[in-house]
């Protein structure tokens, strides 16, 4: 962890912060409600800094999990009911109408919602979208052993991810890990199979999100290894094999197949030198391997092929932030589907601030930190939509319910649900430290 990596963490949690705060605060105010304090950071015990202007008090915690607003007359995680006991007083959040204090509790998720919005429809204008189209990995893809598990086999061409075309290969192998089905072209036939969970859990297991699947390259040798039989029977960097005992081989992963069948064997090797075809005796270690490295930059040239940039204009890019804002909403409803199942276990790969510290890149990276900043707006207005007490989709739950029956939850119930609410958020804050913790205690971030 660098200083230039918690640098950019705090600055966009403070930026979320404020706005969030600011979705409760300015409603709040323009319903003349009071609003106590207005804090970046949680301050127990103390706080860094602070000033008190009007009614307010506005300061800087010491604890940077957060921050909040507290609004006179609502149960909130302060848990400071003494006020509660005296009569409601027209400035209260108590006093307000329903429909009032229903405006006030989803503003936060409000901002954050239309920060998200603003932020990707902005990035489309200005930066507009690299990634890499599937539609261009003309030889299929090349899949990990984790892969396969999942039903993917190398050559084939994505297609589908639960019905809906896979344009782009970044979100498609984030998508497919929370599918039910794929659909490929392989053999020259189209293909539904669905998503086995045992791969995604090897997926998981492997932390290879991002890497069970790329496209298919040539195999031209860059580098030898000093004691490997590749060196022993001649071969040269620049070498291309196109064979193993006579059966052709077009790429790197129908090589490492080939080979695995003939451990501790001697193969004979189709290869091109200087465009000049070529065969080689050579035996096949008991790992399957001839002791030699590819030319990455063969590979690299493959992917950079694929590689498109997709520019927006104005008018184009507000719809675009839209969509790109509601499927970030979406993956991350749907990837509780992994992180609570027992079998993908999903949940030992959940990070708290700890591993999204780790995430961030070691340089300033102005769009890689508005990007992250949007991502993380949509999760944060996505979480406290959550209907637990202690969060903001818990008061609007029983706020709701007022509007529906017509009666205000009693305040003793308010109190108690409230109660086990914050127990309950600490508890799992407890878990995901704990969790960040021994991940990096044991190096495995």
């Amino acid at each position: 962890m660098t200083l230039i990596q918690l640098f950019q963490f705090i600055l966009s949690i403070s930026i979320l912060v404020i706005l969030h705060e600011l979705g409760h605060f300015i409603p709040a105010k323009l319903f003349k409600t009071k609003v106590e304090k207005f804090y970046l950071f949680f301050d127990p015990w103390f706080s860094i800094a602070k000033k008190k202007i009007g009614d307010t008090e506005y300061g800087i915690g010491w604890l940077p999990f957060g921050g909040y607003v507290k609004i006179a007359g609502m149960v909130d995680e302060s848990m400071d009911t003494e006020q509660l006991k005296q009569p409601a007083q027209p400035w209260e959040f108590r006093s307000k109408p329903a429909w009032q204090r229903l405006i006030i509790m989803m503003g936060g998720v409000t901002v954050n919602f239309f920060l998200a919005w603003l932020i990707y429809s902005s990035l489309s204008y200005f930066k507009g979208e690299t990634y890499h189209d599937l539609a261009k990995f003309e030889n299929g893809i090349a899949v990990s052993d984790a892969g396969k598990k999942m039903g993917l086999q190398s050559g084939d061409k994505i297609l589908k991810i639960d019905g809906k075309p896979a344009e782009r290969m970044e979100t498609s192998t984030i998508n497919m890990l929370f599918a039910n089905q794929v659909t490929v072209l392989r053999g020259g036939n189209e293909i539904t199979f669905p998503v086995n969970e045992d791969g995604v859990a090897a997926v998981l297991a492997e932390n290879e999100a991002k890497l069970y699947f790329s496209p298919r390259f040539p195999v031209v040798i860059d580098s030898l290894t000093p004691t490997g039989s590749a060196k022993s029977a001649g071969l040269l960097k620049g070498d291309k094999i196109v064979g193993v005992n006579g059966k052709p081989v077009q790429f790197f992963d129908e090589l490492v197949i080939e080979l695995s069948q003939h451990k501790n064997q001697n193969v004979v090797l189709d290869i091109e030198r200087n465009n000049a075809p070529q065969k080689t005796d050579i035996k096949v270690d008991d790992k399957g391997k001839l002791g030699f490295t590819t030319d990455t930059g063969i590979a690299q040239k493959e992917f950079e092929k694929t590689q498109v940039t997709k520019q927006y204009s104005f008018l184009g890019a507000i719809p675009r932030g839209l969509t790109r804002t509601i499927d970030v909403l979406t993956m991350q409803i749907k990837q509780f589907k992994i992180v609570f199942n027992t079998k993908t276990q999903g949940y030992k790969k959940v990070s708290g601030p700890i591993g999204i510290i780790k995430q961030m890149p070691k340089e300033i990276n102005w769009e890689f930190f508005w990007s992250f900043t949007a991502m993380f707006s949509v999760w944060l207005a996505f979480l406290n939509l959550i209907p637990i007490p202690g969060l903001d989709g818990g008061h609007v739950v029983f706020t709701l319910w007022e509007m529906i029956t017509g009666k205000p939850v009693p305040q003793k119930v308010l109190e108690n649900a409230q109660m086990i609410g914050v127990i309950f958020l600490l508890g799992l804050m407890v878990v995901i430290f704990g969790n960040d913790i021994l991940k990096w205690i044991t190096g495995k971030f």
